[in-house]
């Protein structure tokens, strides 16, 4: 674990982490499936001595001397070259050759009912002592004990007890070849891993780099987009992969992108036709201000209607101007940076709105009927809809008239009906007035920045409703509103 946070910590790439984790996933394999074999083959190997062992001490018992007894015995192999006079074996080994000479493959020897042995075939000196477990097999008369035998650590020898009349009986048989058959075969599989793991490694980058290769062109076509900043291209997709999924997404939100900023750039060039006008009148009417002081000098002066007429004129397009950048400001805030959601009551919303309106608005009255309607929403935002709504309203409703607002809830749906006793709205008006700037031929004359509707259509939309635009009962412009009271909706 260590090493792979080290190798996380300098940052390798997505191929060479790839590669090397299915290296090391092969390489465990491996070593797996390694020691599992050499367990598996030195299970068997002993296994089949062990029942080797037993048979051939069973055929001993009957053997009236050791020397019978292991004529009786099939013969082994020679010993192994391990054994040579050119190797160099333990002190200890080094000491039985000399007085044993070299271990015989198979040795025979009776204990007495003391455990204590009596005859043994040459090679006897090689098994040692006789142990605790073999000289009760001899005392009791009863039981099978099969062990290892040698000098120090050294094992030589396998033997089995088995009892006999008067004791019992000894059979050994050398394991030297035994053990270096694992030993050949543990080399084997060590090589076989190192192999493995190097070849899994080659294996391992090839595959990464074939699988990662689409990843690397949607990389490349990605760094293209961000480099040409042309967010109308698209990405190729092939095929029904993650890749292709994700290549899929990408698109979308190039798609996305390319819509926000047509967006944008549609905002800001509205924005500057809607400024030029009541900015060149504000500059035309200071002009005249500033000509008509300069004429002072010379005896002539403004009349005082006129000068009040310019001033009035300056305060009216100061006032348009900051309710045109107010209005601005607030639908590319909503585009930029929307206001978190949370649960409310947009009934509470209704009634603040309508204590402002009212505030604004003396000359009208306000009618309110709300019944409560729990949503998921933006505050704010709602607040926003409601109060353009009423201001829309009372600017178009006579001194006097009256603004209903009603707000109900049905089929999961919350429902506001905001109407005014105006002219009303021209049937072929009533899909545009939610545009951007759009005014209405009536409308021209009246003081608005054609934003307020907008913005209202906008924070509807981020909240998954709908507004439209109808004739009230008894004329006027009935505008309505439904808004999703189930969370999951809101987005």
């Amino acid at each position: 674990m260590r090493l792979l946070r080290g190798l996380g910590r300098r940052k390798l790439t997505l191929r060479a982490r790839v590669a090397l984790l299915s290296t090391l996933g092969v390489a465990l394999a491996v070593v797996v499936v390694s020691l599992a074999g050499w367990w598996l083959m030195h299970g068997r190997m002993y296994e089949d001595l062990d029942r080797r062992l037993s048979a051939d001490t069973a055929a001993a018992v009957s053997a009236a001397t050791p020397d019978e007894a292991l004529r009786a015995l099939r013969s082994a192999d020679e010993l192994p070259r391990t054994w040579s006079d050119d190797d160099d074996p333990p002190s200890e080994i080094r000491r039985l050759l000399r007085l044993a000479g070299l271990p015989p493959p198979a040795v025979v020897r009776f204990l007495d009912d003391r455990g204590h042995a009596v005859s043994s075939t040459a090679g006897a000196a090689w098994l040692g002592p006789v142990s605790s477990p073999a000289a009760r097999v001899a005392t009791s008369g009863s039981g099978q004990d099969l062990a290892d035998a040698g000098p120090g650590d050294e094992t030589v020898y396998r033997v089995s007890t088995t009892p006999r009349p008067g004791g019992a009986v000894q059979v050994a048989t050398r394991v030297l070849g035994i053990e270096e058959t694992l030993d050949d075969l543990r080399t084997l599989l060590t090589w076989i891993g190192l192999v493995g793991t190097a070849l899994a490694g080659v294996v391992g980058w090839a595959v990464a780099r074939t699988g990662l290769r689409p990843v690397h062109r949607l990389t490349g076509a990605v760094e293209k987009v961000a480099e040409t900043q042309d967010l109308d291209s698209s990405i190729p997709v092939s095929g029904r992969d993650e890749i292709a999924r994700l290549a899929t997404a990408v698109n979308h939100l190039l798609t996305a992108l390319a819509a926000s900023k047509a967006a944008q750039q549609q905002l800001v060039q509205d924005a500057g036709h809607e400024l030029r006008t009541p900015l060149t009148s504000l500059r035309t009417n200071v002009e005249l201000l500033t000509y008509a002081e300069q004429q002072l000098a010379s005896g002539r002066s403004l009349a005082a209607d006129d000068r009040a007429r310019l001033l009035r004129d300056l305060g009216v397009q100061a006032e348009e101007l900051t309710t045109l950048t107010t209005e601005l400001v607030e639908l590319a805030a909503e585009n930029t940076d929307p206001e978190p959601s949370g649960p409310l009551d947009l009934a509470d919303v209704v009634h603040g709105a309508v204590i402002r309106a009212r505030a604004r608005w003396p000359q009208v009255v306000f009618t309110v009927a709300a019944a409560p309607a729990p949503l998921t929403g933006q505050a704010g935002g709602l607040s926003r809809v409601v109060l353009n709504l009423l201001d829309n309203a009372a600017k178009w409703s006579p001194p006097g008239g009256t603004v209903r607002v009603a707000l109900s809830t049905t089929d999961g749906h919350a429902e506001l009906t905001v109407a005014d006793e105006g002219p009303g709205i021209d049937e072929q008006d009533r899909p545009k007035v939610f545009e951007r700037f759009y005014r209405a031929t009536a409308a021209r004359s009246m003081p608005g920045s054609g934003l307020g509707l907008a913005i209202v259509a906008q924070i509807v939309a981020t909240h998954a409703g709908t507004v439209v635009a109808g004739a009230a009962e008894g004329g006027g412009a009935e505008l309505r509103v439904w808004l999703p009271s189930e969370a999951a909706r809101f987005s």
